[in-house]
Protein backbone atom coordinates (compact mmCIF):
# COMPACT_ATOMS: atom_id res chain seq x y z
CA UNK A 1 0.00 0.00 0.00
CA UNK A 2 3.24 2.24 0.53
CA UNK A 3 6.18 0.71 -0.54
CA UNK A 4 5.27 0.15 -4.08
CA UNK A 5 2.38 2.65 -4.74
CA UNK A 6 -0.34 0.34 -5.12
CA UNK A 7 -3.57 1.92 -5.07
CA UNK A 8 -6.70 1.77 -4.93
CA UNK A 9 -7.98 -1.35 -2.87
CA UNK A 10 -9.79 -4.18 -5.29
CA UNK A 11 -13.10 -4.88 -4.55
CA UNK A 12 -14.03 -6.30 -1.26
CA UNK A 13 -17.35 -6.14 -1.20
CA UNK A 14 -20.46 -7.89 -2.36
CA UNK A 15 -24.26 -7.91 -2.16
CA UNK A 16 -25.84 -9.54 0.65
CA UNK A 17 -28.41 -12.04 -0.80
CA UNK A 18 -30.66 -11.41 2.08
CA UNK A 19 -31.07 -7.62 2.59
CA UNK A 20 -29.90 -6.49 -0.86
CA UNK A 21 -27.53 -4.23 1.17
CA UNK A 22 -23.53 -3.83 0.88
CA UNK A 23 -22.07 -6.75 2.38
CA UNK A 24 -18.11 -5.64 3.13
CA UNK A 25 -16.11 -8.79 3.02
CA UNK A 26 -12.87 -7.51 4.54
CA UNK A 27 -13.30 -6.03 8.21
CA UNK A 28 -11.55 -6.77 11.20
CA UNK A 29 -7.97 -4.91 11.50
CA UNK A 30 -8.70 -3.96 8.09
CA UNK A 31 -12.18 -2.10 8.73
CA UNK A 32 -9.73 -0.41 11.39
CA UNK A 33 -7.15 1.05 8.73
CA UNK A 34 -10.36 2.49 6.55
CA UNK A 35 -11.81 4.18 9.75
CA UNK A 36 -8.38 5.78 10.52
CA UNK A 37 -7.91 6.77 6.52
CA UNK A 38 -11.44 8.51 6.94
CA UNK A 39 -10.58 10.49 10.10
CA UNK A 40 -7.84 12.11 8.27
CA UNK A 41 -10.21 12.42 5.07
CA UNK A 42 -8.14 9.91 3.39
CA UNK A 43 -10.37 8.00 1.53
CA UNK A 44 -13.04 8.23 -0.84
CA UNK A 45 -16.51 7.75 -0.33
CA UNK A 46 -16.50 4.33 -1.88
CA UNK A 47 -13.35 3.05 -0.35
CA UNK A 48 -11.16 2.62 -2.68
CA UNK A 49 -8.79 5.55 -3.54
CA UNK A 50 -6.20 6.12 -0.06
CA UNK A 51 -4.39 9.29 0.11
CA UNK A 52 -0.27 6.78 1.32
CA UNK A 53 1.36 9.30 3.24
CA UNK A 54 -1.89 9.33 5.78
CA UNK A 55 -2.01 5.77 5.44
CA UNK A 56 1.31 5.56 7.17
CA UNK A 57 0.71 7.45 10.16
CA UNK A 58 -2.73 5.37 10.65
CA UNK A 59 -0.50 1.70 10.24
CA UNK A 60 2.44 2.87 12.54
CA UNK A 61 -0.48 4.18 15.11
CA UNK A 62 -1.95 0.94 15.15
CA UNK A 63 1.11 -1.11 15.56
CA UNK A 64 2.74 1.11 18.25
CA UNK A 65 -0.88 1.31 20.37
CA UNK A 66 -0.94 -2.45 20.05
CA UNK A 67 1.91 -2.33 21.89
CA UNK A 68 4.60 -4.03 19.13
CA UNK A 69 8.03 -2.82 18.99
CA UNK A 70 8.51 -2.09 15.31
CA UNK A 71 11.80 -2.60 14.01
CA UNK A 72 12.32 -1.10 10.39
CA UNK A 73 15.74 -1.57 8.28
CA UNK A 74 16.05 -5.11 8.67
CA UNK A 75 15.89 -7.92 6.40
CA UNK A 76 15.55 -11.75 6.77
CA UNK A 77 18.78 -13.64 6.28
CA UNK A 78 18.74 -16.86 8.04
CA UNK A 79 16.28 -19.14 10.29
CA UNK A 80 17.14 -21.96 12.90
CA UNK A 81 14.62 -25.00 12.52
CA UNK A 82 14.62 -28.29 13.80
CA UNK A 83 11.83 -31.20 13.89
CA UNK A 84 9.43 -29.14 11.70
CA UNK A 85 9.58 -26.26 14.20
CA UNK A 86 11.20 -22.74 13.53
CA UNK A 87 13.39 -21.81 16.38
CA UNK A 88 14.78 -18.34 15.66
CA UNK A 89 15.16 -16.24 12.27
CA UNK A 90 18.17 -14.16 11.90
CA UNK A 91 17.91 -10.35 10.15
CA UNK A 92 20.51 -8.35 8.95
CA UNK A 93 20.69 -4.46 9.78
CA UNK A 94 22.80 -1.50 10.13
CA UNK A 95 24.48 -2.68 13.46
CA UNK A 96 24.85 -5.88 11.97
CA UNK A 97 23.14 -9.21 12.45
CA UNK A 98 20.48 -10.00 15.30
CA UNK A 99 18.43 -13.18 16.01
CA UNK A 100 15.42 -13.44 17.27
CA UNK A 101 13.18 -16.06 19.02
CA UNK A 102 9.75 -17.02 19.82
CA UNK A 103 6.83 -19.86 19.93
CA UNK A 104 5.23 -19.38 16.97
CA UNK A 105 6.59 -17.27 13.56
CA UNK A 106 4.31 -15.99 10.70
CA UNK A 107 5.49 -15.39 7.49
CA UNK A 108 4.13 -11.85 5.98
CA UNK A 109 7.05 -11.63 3.45
CA UNK A 110 4.69 -12.22 0.72
CA UNK A 111 7.27 -14.08 -0.84
CA UNK A 112 7.60 -17.06 1.31
CA UNK A 113 10.60 -16.02 2.28
CA UNK A 114 10.69 -17.70 5.81
CA UNK A 115 9.06 -20.74 5.13
CA UNK A 116 11.64 -21.41 1.81
CA UNK A 117 14.79 -20.58 4.27
CA UNK A 118 13.21 -22.80 7.29
CA UNK A 119 13.00 -25.63 4.92
CA UNK A 120 9.41 -26.21 4.48
CA UNK A 121 8.38 -26.90 0.59
CA UNK A 122 7.37 -23.68 -1.98
CA UNK A 123 7.17 -23.26 -5.42
CA UNK A 124 7.82 -20.26 -8.01
CA UNK A 125 4.77 -19.16 -9.92
CA UNK A 126 2.57 -21.19 -12.45
CA UNK A 127 2.72 -24.84 -12.09
CA UNK A 128 3.69 -25.73 -15.95
CA UNK A 129 6.80 -23.17 -16.20
CA UNK A 130 7.33 -21.69 -12.57
CA UNK A 131 7.03 -18.01 -14.70
CA UNK A 132 5.00 -15.63 -12.44
CA UNK A 133 2.79 -13.10 -13.46
CA UNK A 134 4.03 -9.62 -14.29
CA UNK A 135 6.07 -6.88 -11.93
CA UNK A 136 4.66 -3.54 -12.08
CA UNK A 137 6.22 0.00 -11.19
CA UNK A 138 3.21 1.96 -10.26
CA UNK A 139 3.80 5.65 -10.58
CA UNK A 140 2.00 9.30 -10.86
CA UNK A 141 1.73 11.82 -12.85
CA UNK A 142 1.22 15.68 -11.79
CA UNK A 143 -0.64 19.33 -13.34
CA UNK A 144 -2.83 17.50 -15.23
CA UNK A 145 -5.54 19.40 -16.78
CA UNK A 146 -8.01 17.24 -15.78
CA UNK A 147 -11.29 18.79 -17.44
CA UNK A 148 -9.12 18.40 -20.99
CA UNK A 149 -7.97 14.72 -19.99
CA UNK A 150 -11.89 14.02 -19.33
CA UNK A 151 -12.70 14.60 -23.10
CA UNK A 152 -9.19 12.80 -24.21
CA UNK A 153 -9.06 10.25 -22.30
CA UNK A 154 -11.22 7.45 -24.74
CA UNK A 155 -8.07 8.38 -27.18
CA UNK A 156 -5.73 6.92 -25.16
CA UNK A 157 -5.42 3.09 -25.65
CA UNK A 158 -6.36 3.64 -29.31
CA UNK A 159 -3.42 5.47 -30.05
CA UNK A 160 -1.42 3.54 -27.35
CA UNK A 161 -2.03 0.08 -29.52
CA UNK A 162 -1.10 2.35 -32.71
CA UNK A 163 2.49 3.47 -31.01
CA UNK A 164 2.92 -0.10 -30.37
CA UNK A 165 2.24 -1.35 -33.70
CA UNK A 166 4.72 0.84 -35.18
CA UNK A 167 7.40 0.01 -32.70
CA UNK A 168 7.33 3.39 -30.74
CA UNK A 169 6.32 1.85 -27.69
CA UNK A 170 8.26 -1.05 -26.57
CA UNK A 171 6.12 -1.92 -23.65
CA UNK A 172 3.95 -4.85 -24.11
CA UNK A 173 1.15 -4.56 -22.19
CA UNK A 174 -1.75 -4.55 -23.98
CA UNK A 175 -3.63 -0.84 -22.22
CA UNK A 176 -2.77 1.90 -20.54
CA UNK A 177 -4.49 1.47 -17.21
CA UNK A 178 -5.07 4.73 -15.05
CA UNK A 179 -6.93 5.86 -12.02
CA UNK A 180 -7.56 9.23 -10.39
CA UNK A 181 -5.94 10.33 -7.01
CA UNK A 182 -6.79 12.11 -3.98
CA UNK A 183 -4.78 15.31 -4.76
CA UNK A 184 -6.09 17.29 -7.94
CA UNK A 185 -4.63 17.79 -10.72
CA UNK A 186 -2.89 14.08 -10.05
CA UNK A 187 -3.12 10.58 -12.35
CA UNK A 188 -1.89 7.08 -10.77
CA UNK A 189 -0.77 4.53 -13.50
CA UNK A 190 -0.57 0.27 -12.84
CA UNK A 191 0.74 0.21 -16.59
CA UNK A 192 4.28 -1.12 -16.75
CA UNK A 193 4.80 -4.88 -17.67
CA UNK A 194 7.63 -6.92 -16.74
CA UNK A 195 8.07 -10.33 -17.80
CA UNK A 196 9.82 -13.52 -17.33
CA UNK A 197 11.88 -12.35 -14.20
CA UNK A 198 11.77 -14.06 -10.92
CA UNK A 199 10.84 -11.70 -7.71
CA UNK A 200 12.85 -13.94 -5.76
CA UNK A 201 16.36 -13.50 -7.63
CA UNK A 202 17.92 -10.48 -6.31
CA UNK A 203 19.79 -9.73 -9.54
CA UNK A 204 16.28 -10.40 -11.85
CA UNK A 205 14.23 -7.91 -9.69
CA UNK A 206 17.05 -5.17 -9.76
CA UNK A 207 16.41 -6.03 -13.56
CA UNK A 208 12.72 -5.62 -13.70
CA UNK A 209 13.30 -2.11 -11.60
CA UNK A 210 15.75 -0.80 -14.47
CA UNK A 211 13.79 -1.99 -17.04
CA UNK A 212 10.30 -1.20 -15.84
CA UNK A 213 11.92 2.71 -15.15
CA UNK A 214 12.18 2.93 -18.96
CA UNK A 215 9.06 2.03 -19.41
CA UNK A 216 7.69 4.78 -16.54
CA UNK A 217 9.61 7.39 -18.84
CA UNK A 218 8.12 5.89 -22.18
CA UNK A 219 4.74 5.94 -21.08
CA UNK A 220 4.96 9.64 -19.71
CA UNK A 221 6.46 10.82 -22.95
CA UNK A 222 3.71 9.27 -24.64
CA UNK A 223 1.21 11.49 -23.12
CA UNK A 224 2.58 14.05 -22.69
CA UNK A 225 3.51 14.35 -26.58
CA UNK A 226 0.09 12.67 -27.39
CA UNK A 227 -3.07 13.11 -25.18
CA UNK A 228 -4.82 16.53 -24.63
CA UNK A 229 -4.33 17.60 -20.30
CA UNK A 230 -0.89 16.12 -19.99
CA UNK A 231 0.61 19.09 -22.37
CA UNK A 232 1.89 21.19 -18.85
CA UNK A 233 2.20 17.59 -16.83
CA UNK A 234 5.18 16.60 -14.83
CA UNK A 235 6.46 13.04 -13.83
CA UNK A 236 5.97 13.02 -10.14
CA UNK A 237 6.89 9.82 -8.57
CA UNK A 238 7.14 5.86 -8.50
CA UNK A 239 7.36 3.41 -5.74
CA UNK A 240 10.10 2.82 -4.08
CA UNK A 241 9.79 -0.94 -4.65
CA UNK A 242 8.37 -2.41 -8.11
CA UNK A 243 4.98 -4.32 -7.26
CA UNK A 244 5.03 -7.72 -7.18
CA UNK A 245 2.00 -9.86 -7.63
CA UNK A 246 3.09 -13.58 -7.54
CA UNK A 247 6.38 -14.99 -6.74
CA UNK A 248 6.82 -18.39 -3.80
CA UNK A 249 3.61 -20.06 -2.28
CA UNK A 250 3.71 -22.65 0.35
CA UNK A 251 2.87 -26.47 -0.40
CA UNK A 252 0.64 -26.17 2.41
CA UNK A 253 -1.79 -28.92 4.25
CA UNK A 254 -4.54 -27.61 1.25
CA UNK A 255 -3.75 -26.00 -1.93
CA UNK A 256 -6.56 -23.86 -2.56
CA UNK A 257 -7.81 -23.87 -6.92
CA UNK A 258 -9.81 -22.03 -9.00
CA UNK A 259 -12.02 -24.99 -8.95
CA UNK A 260 -12.52 -23.96 -5.18
CA UNK A 261 -12.94 -19.90 -6.03
CA UNK A 262 -15.66 -20.95 -8.85
CA UNK A 263 -17.54 -23.40 -6.54
CA UNK A 264 -17.57 -20.38 -4.39
CA UNK A 265 -16.47 -22.87 -1.36
CA UNK A 266 -17.75 -22.05 1.93
CA UNK A 267 -14.77 -24.39 3.94
CA UNK A 268 -15.60 -25.84 7.55
CA UNK A 269 -11.91 -24.10 8.56
CA UNK A 270 -12.54 -20.96 6.51
CA UNK A 271 -10.31 -18.05 7.70
CA UNK A 272 -11.61 -15.10 4.91
CA UNK A 273 -14.06 -14.54 2.72
CA UNK A 274 -13.15 -12.79 -0.90
CA UNK A 275 -14.53 -12.52 -4.69
CA UNK A 276 -12.23 -10.11 -6.73
CA UNK A 277 -12.04 -11.63 -9.59
CA UNK A 278 -9.81 -13.93 -11.40
CA UNK A 279 -7.49 -11.33 -12.60
CA UNK A 280 -4.44 -13.14 -14.66
CA UNK A 281 -1.69 -10.71 -16.05
CA UNK A 282 -0.16 -12.84 -18.86
CA UNK A 283 3.23 -14.23 -17.38
CA UNK A 284 4.89 -14.45 -20.50
CA UNK A 285 3.68 -10.94 -22.59
CA UNK A 286 0.40 -9.22 -23.05
CA UNK A 287 -3.14 -9.84 -22.01
CA UNK A 288 -4.89 -10.40 -19.17
CA UNK A 289 -7.56 -12.47 -18.48
CA UNK A 290 -10.55 -12.35 -16.26
CA UNK A 291 -13.27 -14.53 -14.27
CA UNK A 292 -15.72 -12.35 -12.37
CA UNK A 293 -17.92 -13.61 -9.68
CA UNK A 294 -22.01 -12.49 -9.77
CA UNK A 295 -22.80 -10.05 -6.93
CA UNK A 296 -24.26 -12.11 -3.79
CA UNK A 297 -21.23 -14.74 -3.44
CA UNK A 298 -18.49 -15.24 -2.42
CA UNK A 299 -15.78 -17.60 -1.54
CA UNK A 300 -13.86 -18.69 1.41
CA UNK A 301 -9.94 -19.45 2.47
CA UNK A 302 -9.48 -22.59 4.65
CA UNK A 303 -6.74 -22.19 7.52
CA UNK A 304 -5.57 -25.36 6.41
CA UNK A 305 -3.80 -23.51 3.23
CA UNK A 306 -2.14 -21.29 6.10
CA UNK A 307 -0.26 -24.18 7.00
CA UNK A 308 3.30 -25.39 5.30
CA UNK A 309 2.95 -28.45 4.89
CA UNK A 310 4.14 -30.35 8.35
CA UNK A 311 4.99 -27.18 10.38
CA UNK A 312 4.16 -27.03 13.78
CA UNK A 313 4.89 -23.34 14.68
CA UNK A 314 4.58 -21.25 11.28
CA UNK A 315 1.95 -20.05 9.64
CA UNK A 316 1.91 -18.19 6.40
CA UNK A 317 -0.28 -15.14 5.77
CA UNK A 318 -0.63 -12.91 2.32
CA UNK A 319 -0.24 -13.63 -1.20
CA UNK A 320 2.08 -16.57 -0.74
CA UNK A 321 -0.20 -19.12 0.79
CA UNK A 322 -0.73 -22.52 -0.49
CA UNK A 323 -2.77 -22.46 -3.84
CA UNK A 324 -2.79 -22.92 -7.55
CA UNK A 325 -1.42 -20.26 -9.97
CA UNK A 326 -4.85 -19.52 -10.75
CA UNK A 327 -6.28 -18.79 -7.30
CA UNK A 328 -3.72 -16.66 -6.11
CA UNK A 329 -4.81 -14.46 -8.83
CA UNK A 330 -7.87 -13.45 -6.68
CA UNK A 331 -6.80 -13.07 -3.04
CA UNK A 332 -3.64 -11.13 -3.59
CA UNK A 333 -5.33 -8.24 -3.44
CA UNK A 334 -4.38 -6.08 -0.39
CA UNK A 335 -7.79 -6.32 1.45
CA UNK A 336 -7.71 -9.95 1.44
CA UNK A 337 -4.20 -10.26 2.39
CA UNK A 338 -4.42 -8.14 5.09
CA UNK A 339 -7.40 -10.25 6.56
CA UNK A 340 -5.10 -12.79 6.13
CA UNK A 341 -3.55 -11.65 8.62
CA UNK A 342 -5.27 -11.08 11.13
CA UNK A 343 -6.54 -14.51 10.51
CA UNK A 344 -3.37 -15.92 10.84
CA UNK A 345 -2.23 -13.90 13.78
CA UNK A 346 -5.53 -14.57 15.50
CA UNK A 347 -4.47 -18.39 14.87
CA UNK A 348 -0.95 -18.42 16.47
CA UNK A 349 -2.38 -16.28 19.88
CA UNK A 350 -5.09 -19.25 20.24
CA UNK A 351 -2.28 -21.88 19.44
CA UNK A 352 0.41 -20.31 22.29
CA UNK A 353 -2.83 -19.81 24.99
CA UNK A 354 -2.94 -23.70 24.37
CA UNK A 355 0.84 -24.66 23.45
CA UNK A 356 -0.81 -26.63 20.85
CA UNK A 357 0.68 -27.08 17.45
CA UNK A 358 -0.69 -25.02 14.35
CA UNK A 359 -2.49 -28.17 12.82
CA UNK A 360 -4.07 -28.85 16.57
CA UNK A 361 -6.04 -25.61 17.05
CA UNK A 362 -8.97 -25.85 18.50
CA UNK A 363 -11.03 -25.03 14.93
CA UNK A 364 -14.45 -24.23 16.56
CA UNK A 365 -12.53 -21.60 19.14
CA UNK A 366 -10.98 -19.99 15.99
CA UNK A 367 -13.95 -20.30 13.97
CA UNK A 368 -15.75 -18.13 16.69
CA UNK A 369 -12.85 -15.63 17.00
CA UNK A 370 -13.15 -14.97 13.02
CA UNK A 371 -17.26 -14.73 13.20
CA UNK A 372 -16.16 -12.10 15.86
CA UNK A 373 -13.77 -10.13 13.86
CA UNK A 374 -16.12 -10.19 10.96
CA UNK A 375 -13.19 -12.02 8.37
CA UNK A 376 -16.17 -14.39 8.11
CA UNK A 377 -19.88 -15.44 8.48
CA UNK A 378 -22.13 -18.46 9.51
Amino acid sequence: MVQSLVNPFMGYSTVDPKTKERLYLSNGIFKEILEGLRSFDALANDGSLFHEEYLKIVLQRMVLNAGVRVLFHAHLTDVHAENDRVQSVTVITKEGLLTFSASYFIDATGDADLCAFAGFPCRLGRESDALCQPMTLCFRVAQVDLHAFKKSRAQINPLYQQFQKEGKIKNIRENVLLFPNMVDGVIHFNSTRIVKKNPTSAFEKTEAELLACEQVLELFTFLKENIDGFQSSILLSSGMEIGVRESRMIEGEYSLTQEDLIACTKFDDRVICGNYDIDIHNPKESGTSHYYFKDGTYYTIPYRSLCPKGSKNLLAAGRCISSTHEAQASYRIMPFCCCLGEAAGAAAALCHASGCDVMEIDRGALHDDLIRRELIFD
